[in-house]
Formats: C-alpha cells, structure tokens, sequence
C-alpha cells in the first residue's frame, strides 16, 4: 500500500471527532484512500468533548475541508451546522459535515449505507415487511431511509427502552408514509413478529465482540426466504448471521454498512468516486488483525 509522502500548507484536513476515537477504522481507510488517488488531504481522529468549538474550529480554519461524526456527538453537532437535508432533520442525527463555499453541510450516510448494502446483496424491498430490533441511533437512519426510500410493506420496531421506541415510532408516523408499528423487545413479541417479515435487522449491540455468543432470535423462529441484516461488524459474522445461514437464509454483514458508509462519506470529502475495493481491504484488515 502506497504512503504519504509530504504534508504541506495547503494539505486538506479531514478529521473524525468522537469520544472515544482510538479504536476507530476511519483514518487509516480514509487516508489510503487519499493516498491511492494521489490527493493533497490527510484524515486525523479528535478525542472532542466540546462539539460547539470544535465546529468553531472547523469554520475558522480554511484548510480543515469536512469531519466525520461519531457517539456520543450526531445529535449535538446538528445544531452547529448551516444547513441539513429535510431526510436527516427527520432522523435527528448525522454523521458528516463538509465545508463548501464557507458554509458547513451536515448529512448522514448511516441510513444509505444501509441502503446500498440491501441492494448489493440483491434484495428487493418493495412490499416487504421488515422487522428491526432496536430503535437507537443507527435504527433511526436505518428506518427513515428505508421508510422513504424502500417502498416497504411494514416496518416493526421492537426496543426494551420506551423512550426510543416511543419517539422513533412517533418521527417515523409523523414524517413517512410508511406502516409503523412498535413494542417491547422480548422473546413473545420476537416469535410474533418473525412469523410475518420479511427482512430481519439487528441494530442493538446484542453479538458484539466480545459477547459474540449471544442472539435475541432463537434458531426455530427462522422461515425460508427470509432476509437478516446485521449491523454489528465486529465480529464480521455474528451469532444471529450463522443461524441465519445455517437455515440456508440470505445474509447481510454490518461490515457492508460500515464500508458503505465511508465510501459515501469519501466521495462527499474528495468530490471523486471512491477506491472501493482499496477501501474494502483496508477495513478487512483491520478487523482481522
């Protein structure tokens, strides 16, 4: 892999603010990206606490050009920026702001990242019904963008906090077209609304490294053709991906979201179609080393 060579005064700065950041992927898939399309830009991590100032910072330093966003700080820095597409208004969270023409541009690439990832793996959504556990943060993108742009049948969102589930269920009727039904994450409302979807979409932490063996669906809830989408990437296979597999179901790895993501995200910072598969491996490495 190719590396950077010089730094000078006017290298682009690209940066992700979060806390924390030190586990994040983002530099170093962002900066062989630079690097492989031969672009005076450099991509850094921001322990940030104070979103405000740092939003300060990125008006008054002409070099700095856009900023990723990650927890706890997509709702906060929506109020920091100039202007936001209605689509992540409704969400209530972003992930991306760039600076063009003087002025910060906030948007999400969650929700098309997820998007993208249903439609690589070829599956239709129009019509269908889709059940997604978990109503927090990525469950937001994920439903609004599906809502909006899937032409689904029915979504059902089924969360253990109230709050969330009250909330999203309210946006998501206020703000779509689509049938939305919500209640309480447990095992009987699990094998209810397995019975009737379509596609299955875990956004809650439930398989993540290091509790990778647990599952909120047990193995005989599955049923021929269903489709399970799993936003968890680490690990790259969950448990609820095997059982899904080993039912002979189509699946959907987190890592294809994530990877969206940031293609999407690269393409909006360099104004030039992003080195996917370069991309790709970047990620890949990193979560097997």
């Amino acid at each position: 892999m190719q590396e950077r060579t010089s730094i000078c005064p006017q290298t682009k700065v690209y940066a992700l603010i979060g806390n924390p950041v030190s586990h994040s992927m983002s530099p170093a898939i962002h900066n062989a990206a630079f690097v492989a399309l031969n672009l005076d830009c450099i991509y850094v991590a921001f322990q940030v606490e104070d979103v405000k100032n740092a939003l300060a910072g990125m008006r008054a330093l002409d070099n700095f050009r856009g900023m990723s966003v990650t927890i706890p700080h997509k709702i906060e820095v929506m109020q920091y920026v100039d202007e936001i597409a209605d689509v992540d208004r409704h969400i209530g969270s972003i992930n991306t702001v760039v600076k063009e023409d003087g002025k910060l541009i906030g948007f999400g690439t969650d929700g098309p990242g997820a998007l993208k990832a249903i439609g690589d793996a070829g599956v239709e959504l129009a019509g269908k019904n889709v059940l997604m556990l978990g109503a927090g943060g990525a469950a937001r993108a994920i439903a609004f963008t599906l809502a909006q742009k899937g032409d689904i049948g029915k979504l059902v969102l089924l969360d253990i906090n109230e709050e969330f589930l009250a909330r999203l269920t309210g946006d998501l009727q206020s703000g779509t077209d689509a049938v939305i039904a919500s209640g309480t994450l447990n095992p009987a409302a699990v094998e209810e609304h397995m019975a009737s979807s379509d596609l299955i979409i875990n956004c809650t932490p439930v398989g993540m490294h290091p509790n990778e063996d647990s599952t909120l669906v047990p193995d005989y809830l599955f049923k021929p053709g269903q489709v399970v989408f799993d936003v968890v990437y680490n690990p790259l296979e969950t448990k609820l991906l095997r059982q899904a597999k080993a039912k002979g179901l189509r699946v959907i790895p987190g890592v294809e979201m994530f990877i969206n993501q940031a293609i999407l995200q690269f393409e909006r910072f360099a104004n030039a179609d992003a080195p996917e598969e370069l991309m790709r491996s970047v990620v890949m490495e990193q979560l097997s080393s």
